[in-house]
């Protein structure tokens, strides 16, 4: 059936357009929006390619899945997650991956953001010195956004990509010096329902590297293999064997092309608490395509709370409190950092969230001030460079790691962090410290309902309260609104004595409603998604069982099936 548009507007086809079909090859359908320039990249060969690495793969990757649910299973009935026995002559071995390409050697700073017209072009230009162009947690999986978003990128690849402002009346083009482009694929778990091969929907990551992959690979420099790009940020990955389906990805890719082998590189985020506890692994079978693993510490944080969600001696405070001074995240941030540059590659660190405060320079000020604190932390720690998530911190994240570093485009081989070796089980593991608040429930509350609001209709980097959230920041607030729910936590501060329970949550929930309406405007609050973002985010926080992705459970509500538009089935 025809369903709204991205925004909430019937978008049915035109007349001209209703027999207008993709050309596929055989055993594909293509289910979303036709559109000449989405054919300019659906292809018949690079969905060929496409099909191929789904049929290739596709049973490596449901056995994946299937033992991400099996470990959860042990960690439901009180287990804990730890280092494999079996690898760790992996481990202990002394071996490295191929060497740092001297096209990303310098990685200081990498600003993120999605796959949209305008943000490519002010990343690119922002100084920074990789831009990483995200279809995974800062972009609403729509159609038209994924779509959109090749045929953006391929405008970048080509040097070509421009954007006219009109309501601003100004054209935004490429500078002579840009950034490298990395590009973030969506986790093995998404599925793409617009893209049916052999009548199952597609695999996100698949499309999403395939067809940018199959686009844009010949634009790169193919030096014998010596790592000259594509480059890619992996996300989500809980274990060694999903690296190793993304290797033989890699190679397929690059046997398909033509070009040696170590041409793809990618570094891994660990941003779930299971990796940590297989970084050497997972860079490992990526040796021969890593350039190093980044700590993705807000999604780490949402993992934690996932892998324990069973486990109620370990709930965890106010989300603004788990910080990187908790110890089970500095244990984190400095293993990642001894175990890349002992095996030759960089160590990348967190996000820097914070957008320019402009009506306040006081205010202003002060954000900056936290953000030069907490690269001052990375660059000191030894990590080779950084995030950011707006180009008006560019500036101050460059001048403390050109500080620090100097002209040195890393520090893998001056910062060894051997004292990291001793690092246990037990510190990677530690429970958080701080209080659990009723401002730590409403802000919980009043963020996811936003966040999922926005994500409804189109937008998934979202500015809140001053700071560029994406999926992480609801996927926290949701599943610790469902932990505090489910084992009845006990407020402290101004709550003391409360106990979050069904009707807390209920009163909060209207309140923090009548605040967001208050903020935003009645008119953008009647014409926005708030209600039905409300209900999604309410029931999740209360459902009796922990649903693994929130994106994934409200993937259902931004799918939109057009007429079959194939001309093979």
């Amino acid at each position: 059936m025809m369903g709204l548009g991205t925004f909430g507007y019937p978008a049915p086809p035109t007349k001209s357009k209703i027999n207008v079909h993709y050309d596929v090859p055989e055993g594909v359908e293509i289910r979303g929006r036709y559109c000449e320039e989405f054919a300019k990249i659906l292809t018949k060969d690079s969905l060929q390619f496409v099909a191929d690495l789904q049929r290739e793969f596709r049973n490596q990757i449901k056995y994946a899945l299937e033992c991400r649910n099996e470990a959860k299973r042990r960690y439901n009935e009180g287990g804990l997650p730890g280092f494999d026995p079996a690898t760790k002559y992996i481990r202990e071995r002394e071996w490295t991956c191929a060497p740092v390409p001297p096209a990303v050697a310098d990685r200081r700073v990498e600003i993120t953001g999605p796959v949209e017209r305008k943000m490519i072009i002010n990343a690119l230009n922002s100084g920074a010195k990789v831009f990483m162009a995200d279809f995974e947690d800062a972009l609403s999986p729509s159609w038209e956004n994924l779509m959109n978003g090749q045929v953006n990128l391929k405008d970048a690849v080509d040097g070509t990509i421009g954007f006219h402002d009109k309501a601003r009346n100004r054209v935004y083009k490429l500078n002579d010096q840009t950034a490298k482009l990395f590009v973030r694929p969506r986790g093995w778990h998404l599925p793409e329902a617009h893209i049916l091969i052999d009548g199952e929907p597609a695999t996100g990551c698949l499309v999403d590297f395939g067809l940018y992959f199959y686009h844009n690979y010949a634009a790169f420099p193919q030096n014998q293999g010596e790592g000259f790009g594509p480059f890619f940020y992996l996300p989500k990955m809980e274990h060694s064997r999903e690296a190793k389906i993304w290797n033989y990805v890699f190679e397929r890719a690059e046997k398909m092309a033509g070009i040696e082998r170590g041409s793809i590189r990618a570094t891994v985020l660990i941003e779930t608490l299971p990796a940590v506890f297989q970084m050497d692994e997972i860079l490992y079978e990526l040796r021969d395509h890593s350039v190093g693993l980044n700590c993705g510490r807000w999604d780490y944080i949402f993992s934690y709370v996932k892998t324990f969600q069973a486990h109620p001696d370990r709930l965890l405070p106010d989300r603004v409190q788990v910080g990187m001074t908790q110890h089970f995240m500095k244990s984190y941030s400095d293993l990642l950092i001894r175990t890349c540059h002992r095996r030759g590659v960089h160590a990348m660190g967190g996000m820097a969230a914070q957008i320019p405060i402009r009506d306040d320079p006081a205010a202003n000020e002060a954000a900056l001030e936290l953000v030069r604190k907490d690269k001052l932390r990375e660059v000191k720690a030894g990590h080779d460079g950084t995030w950011a998530a707006h180009p008006g911190l560019i500036p101050a994240c460059m001048e403390v790691f050109n500080k620090n570093m100097g002209n040195a485009p890393h520090q893998i081989q001056t910062m060894k962090r051997e004292d990291a070796a001793n690092i246990t089980e037990e510190d990677l593991l530690q429970r958080p410290r701080g209080v659990r608040t009723m401002e730590g429930l409403r802000l919980n509350t009043r963020v996811g309902i936003q966040y999922v609001a926005a994500w409804l209709t189109g937008s998934g980097s979202v500015p809140l309260y001053n700071l560029m959230e994406d999926a992480a920041t609801a996927e926290i607030s949701r599943v610790q609104n469902w932990q505090w729910l489910k084992y009845e936590v006990e407020l402290d501060g101004d709550g003391l004595g409360v106990k979050v329970c069904g009707d807390l949550f209920g009163r909060v929930v209207d309140e923090e409603m009548a605040r967001i309406e208050r903020e935003v405007g009645k008119e953008k609050f009647r014409k926005g998604m708030y209600k039905d973002a409300c209900k999604i985010f309410t029931r999740q926080c209360k459902a009796s069982t922990l649903d693994d992705f929130l994106t994934l459970n409200a993937y259902n509500n931004i799918v939109i099936h057009y007429p079959k538009g194939s001309a093979r089935l």
